[in-house]
């Protein structure tokens, strides 16, 4: 509602006004308006994120689902700030902090969510134990594996594979947050 009434008093015409998400009528506001914008917006505690920010977000996304789930294994010693830093040319404290601010996780719970699905993908084909899950995710034991896939899913490992239910509990991977 204070977006809303933001926008509003700006002159503007908002059409939808969401969570993290602002659609208005007009096409094109320009540079002084933005500014104006972006200084109300400050002062109510928000941030405008402009179009660079929401590639380098959906850049983020992209290289994560890329190392889990498209890659044969996670080294243990992976370093996913040193990764994300140098393919994405931005300080990671910038990036972390950027995709809290915009996603509403931190970057590290996103990793873990992503990771944790593909636990779920590697538990439902049972063509490996969880042994071989928690090496092939980068995980340092079958104990720190198990831990964050209760604390995500409620389940341990061992509970979701006997459950069977696993098509339920799947998420496509564009969704998970």
């Amino acid at each position: 509602m204070a977006v809303k009434q933001a926008l509003e008093n700006q002159g503007l015409h908002p059409e939808k006004v969401t969570l993290g998400e602002v659609t208005l009528e007009e096409e094109h506001l320009s540079g002084a308006q933005l500014e104006k914008l972006d200084a109300t917006l400050t002062g109510l505690g928000f941030e405008r994120i402009d179009d660079r920010k929401a590639r380098l977000i959906e850049s983020i996304k992209n290289k994560v689902i890329k190392m889990i789930h498209h890659a044969d294994k996670v080294d243990l010693r992976f370093n996913w700030s040193s990764v994300l830093s140098e393919e994405l040319h931005y300080e990671y404290n910038y990036l972390s902090n950027l995709f809290s601010s915009v996603e509403g996780i931190t970057l590290e719970q996103y990793i873990i969510r992503q990771k944790i699905e593909k636990a779920k993908e590697l538990l439902f084909y049972d063509e490996l134990n969880l042994s071989q899950i928690a090496s092939r995710l980068g995980y340092s034991s079958v104990a720190h594996l198990s831990a964050q896939f209760k604390k995500v899913t409620g389940l341990t490992p061992s509970e979701m594979k006997r459950s069977r239910d696993l098509d339920h509990n799947r998420k496509p991977l564009d969704s998970v947050a």
